[in-house]
């Protein structure tokens, strides 16, 4: 993949959609291409955090761990992005992340996230509601477990 298919990848990632192309082309090409293979783990639960990622392609499962062992929360596919609690809030991994197919992943810094976050508050105000939606959707889950408890 060149550099100008990555860029129009990017626009189609919901937090990068209103960062202007110029700006885009110069995150595509400071931030690392990384492919993982079916079942390698992306990153792991509890491990610091220093980098988000943006899949480009392919599909990714999202795990937690618990006493009983690891189980899936959630499915990752393109466009999706995570990494980005753990560089916000300076806390370790709040999952596993492991290739459930071939995933292509755009890695990005911490230091070039809070620089695209300082130049593109728009950018924020999509994070915050990617975060939302997913704190909902967890609300969501705990209710249902709670009645089926």
């Amino acid at each position: 993949m060149n550099l100008n298919e990555e860029v129009e990848l990017l626009k189609g990632v919901p937090i990068f959609s209103k960062v202007e192309q110029a700006r885009l082309k110069l995150l595509a090409f400071t931030s690392e291409r990384v492919n993982f293979g079916v079942g390698q783990e992306v990153c792991h639960q509890g491990d610091p955090g220093d980098t988000m990622y943006v899949i480009l392609g392919g599909t990714a499962d999202v795990l937690i761990d618990t006493p009983s062992g690891q189980i899936s929360v959630a499915e990752m596919k393109r466009n999706s992005f995570f990494g980005e609690i753990a560089i916000l809030c300076d806390v370790p991994r709040t999952a596993t992340i492991k290739a459930k197919e071939p995933l292509a992943t755009l890695k990005i810094t911490k230091d070039m996230f809070y620089r695209l976050v300082a130049e593109f508050p728009e950018m924020a105000i999509e994070i915050m509601r990617e975060l939302a939606h997913r704190l909902e959707d967890t609300n969501q889950k705990l209710r249902a477990a709670t009645r089926a408890a």
